[in-house]
């Protein structure tokens, strides 16, 4: 089986399949407990997804084999300044973890990122989300100040493209 990662819209079928597997983990491991449907109905209300396409950003979804397997979003924020764009809704499936396909996402948003003239991206993430923070530091992420104070936030992230 082989990844292959191109753009779609945030809600498509799929990408709607992963964006509340993602609102799914994160909720239950930051709870400590099975996040219910309203609870990540909740999380996705208005959660700024929208945004993700042109021109203010872009939606990834990964796929092993023919199956959709992994996501992540790129924003672009003027509130970030000029060049700089943040990462987010980055996930891969439990059962597609290990394979490759974490590095595979980084590089599509990345590459998207540089398509927009983006020569920072940046991201936040948890310290219940150790895998991601590894991902993040395996691909040339550097752990940065806090550039925001939003919840959930415990680790800030970035990476000059």
């Amino acid at each position: 089986m082989t990844w292959t990662v191109a753009a779609e819209r945030f809600d498509s079928p799929d990408a709607s399949a992963l964006r509340r597997d993602y609102y799914d983990e994160v909720a239950s491991r930051y709870w400590q407990r099975p996040a219910t449907a309203e609870e990540i109905d909740d999380g996705l209300d208005d959660d700024g997804a929208d945004l993700l396409v042109p021109p203010t950003g872009q939606f990834v979804v990964g796929r092993y084999g023919s199956r959709a397997a992994s996501c992540a979003g790129l924003v672009l924020t003027e509130a970030a300044g000029p060049g700089t764009a943040e990462l987010t809704r980055v996930y891969v499936r439990p059962a597609f973890r290990g394979t490759g396909g974490g590095g595979l996402l980084l590089a599509a948003v990345e590459e998207a990122a540089r398509a927009y003239g983006i020569r920072l991206l940046r991201l936040d993430t948890r310290d219940d989300l150790v895998e991601a923070r590894a991902l993040y530091t395996r691909h040339g992420y550097r752990e940065v100040p806090a550039f925001h104070r939003r919840p959930y936030a415990e680790h800030w992230f970035a990476k000059e493209l």
